[in-house]
């Protein structure tokens, strides 16, 4: 275990206790010896933790303290990257540019110990690399998402029937070849799922929709439960 991964155990096992817990108990659960640990309190009291007691007394941890963000471990930094480089080679230019980015100011900052996790090539992106349709307005979409704005479509379906919409767009899927917006149908007055290459036209508009983003995703994940019940 590195030791950023126990300094990050010790403060979750501090919090799961409420009142005063002893050194020997903490090392005990943290398979650690009472001076690591004397040693590894000291470090979490200079970073800012609120750390009450002392050896042979007990020790409780005051609310209030956030971990460091970039406090992980190895099995989170895995998980980080993994998706980072999925973003950065099967999402949209600008997204995946984002991804690299993110991994680059991660890395800047990472303990010595953690950087080799970040730099490992061992969990892998395989397959095809897709180009998908329609990404050309994802910064554009994710931006009416993220501020809960409309969007005004021009819209061709399967069958080539055009239509013009005004949509509440709340999240977009991402598939190999395809994204999908899912909104909410003003013309339809009903959840509707677009795929991004099927808009011939797309215009943002100033106008808020009424709802928050939250409550749309709630509302349509139970629709879609109900549609689709699990087996």
């Amino acid at each position: 275990m590195s030791r950023a991964e126990r300094l990050l155990a010790l403060i979750q096992c501090l919090r799961r206790h409420r009142q005063p817990v002893s050194g020997q108990s903490l090392a005990s659960e943290l398979g650690i010896s009472l001076r690591t640990l004397y040693r590894d309190i000291a470090s979490l009291q200079s970073q800012g933790a609120s750390i009450d007691g002392e050896p042979g007394v007990g020790y409780v941890l005051r609310p209030g303290f956030m971990l460091p963000p970039l406090m992980f471990s190895e099995e989170e930094l895995e998980a980080l990257m993994l998706g980072s480089r999925w973003v950065a080679e099967r999402a949209d230019a600008r997204l995946g540019a984002a991804a690299r980015n993110a991994i680059a100011r991660i890395g800047a900052v990472l303990p010595a110990d953690l950087r080799d996790t970040l730099d490992s090539e061992s969990l892998l992106i395989v397959g095809p690399m897709p180009v998908a349709a329609g990404d050309t307005e994802l910064a554009t979409i994710r931006q009416q998402i993220r501020s809960e704005h409309k969007l005004q479509i021009d819209y061709r379906d399967e069958s080539e029937r055009a239509s013009a919409r005004i949509i509440w767009p709340f999240a977009l899927a991402f598939f190999e070849r395809v994204r999908v917006v899912v909104a909410w149908c003003e013309l339809r007055q009903a959840f509707r799922h677009f795929r991004t290459d099927r808009i011939v036209t797309l215009t943002p508009l100033a106008q808020r929709y009424p709802k928050r983003r939250a409550v749309l995703m709630k509302a349509w994940r139970e629709e879609e439960a109900i549609r689709n019940p699990p087996c």
